[in-house]
């Protein structure tokens, strides 16, 4: 039997950083979407057959039938850098593992999260988050494991944080989960939500993509040297935040809170000097805001995908025509997409 199972990306749209301190967040899952596929290795012929197999594409390094340990295990002698790479698939086999009420037999896994990049650099779609629910999923199911979407996002959430040096919130990971357009506060279920009709949102392209546990740990740091400030800010953020899913019902009240929230991020940012807002996102600001509009990034920040809101219609129009004028590309994304994906096949 081949297990498969896909799960989708995400972006941001409010309350980033702050949902780091327990404030909440707004997400929509995007059909950019993992891949994953696990068959049973039972050729007795083979003398790896006793191993696992790796293929995998998009993680960073192209990675074509490595052999693993006999569980799944990354052998002995790995470059560094592979090594690196694989953290996260390490943790995820080593959570569902844990939990498997039979032995695992080999498997030969394969894992794409091609879509997840343009141009050889990540947009910064929650990639990482992806693969962990999608091969949480695929490895419990091979390990006889019937998980609950519940205990999947606690599993998938708790090897996502271990592979981040235990940062993240897990609004991506519910995102993946859940699917859909989701308020999420850590700690509580995710509220699941629907887009206005009123009220249009574009993904842009703002750089070559940015490390999201190198922007965090930054902020980390200031937190770290100077407390007050950092409350001082975080509260800001926190307040924005709280309003997001009632501002949903008044599209241009949500446009005014997305243009403040882009401030007080860019204000966290001047005070930790973390890289969050670029130079890039603020004449994106000005384009959008000369049009009606809003610009704010999404996630971490830096180099990633930022988001541009209008009001729908004509304005929607004016401002994507804008965006070309200066020389931005709208990545073409669906919103809302469908959470975790389970299939077989004999």
């Amino acid at each position: 039997m081949t297990i498969r199972t896909s799960a989708p990306g995400k972006l941001f749209l409010l309350g980033e950083y702050a949902v780091l301190e327990g404030a909440p967040a707004l997400l929509t899952a995007v059909d950019r979407r993992v891949l994953v596929s696990i068959d049973d290795i039972d050729d007795l012929n083979d003398p790896a057959s006793g191993a696992w197999q790796l293929t995998a594409a998009g993680l960073g390094i192209g990675i074509e039938n490595l052999t693993l340990n006999t569980d799944g295990a990354l052998p002995a002698g790995l470059d560094p850098r592979l090594r690196a790479r694989l953290t996260l698939f390490d943790a995820v086999r080593e959570t569902v593992l844990a939990r498997a009420p039979r032995p695992v037999r080999p498997l030969r896994i394969s894992i794409d999260s091609t879509a997840f990049s343009r141009g050889g650099h990540k947009l910064g779609l929650g990639s990482s988050a992806a693969v962990a629910v999608a091969l949480t999923a695929a490895l419990a199911r091979s390990a006889g494991l019937d998980l609950g979407s519940e205990e999947l996002f606690r599993l998938a959430h708790a090897a996502h944080r271990s592979a981040q040096n235990g940062t993240g919130s897990g609004g991506d990971v519910a995102a993946s989960v859940y699917g859909g357009l989701i308020g999420y506060t850590p700690g509580a279920d995710p509220v699941r939500l629907r887009w206005p009709a009123g009220l249009s949102l574009m993904a842009v392209v703002t750089g070559e993509g940015s490390l999201t546990t190198r922007l965090v740990g930054r902020v980390a740091e200031y937190a770290a040297t100077d407390a007050a400030g950092y409350a001082a800010d975080l509260s800001r953020l926190a307040g924005l935040a709280a309003r997001a899913e009632t501002a949903l019902a008044d599209p241009a009240g949500f446009l005014g809170l997305a243009a403040d929230y882009f401030a007080a991020l860019a204000l966290l940012d001047a005070h930790a000097g973390a890289g969050i807002v670029t130079e890039r996102h603020l004449e994106l600001q000005a384009f959008a805001h000369r049009e009606g509009g809003v610009f704010k990034t999404s996630g971490a920040g830096g180099g990633d995908v930022g988001l541009a809101f209008s009001l729908s219609g004509e304005p929607t129009e004016r401002l994507s025509a804008a965006l070309e004028a200066a020389g931005a590309t709208v990545v073409p994304l669906g919103f809302s997409a469908p959470g975790l994906q389970e299939g077989s096949l004999e």
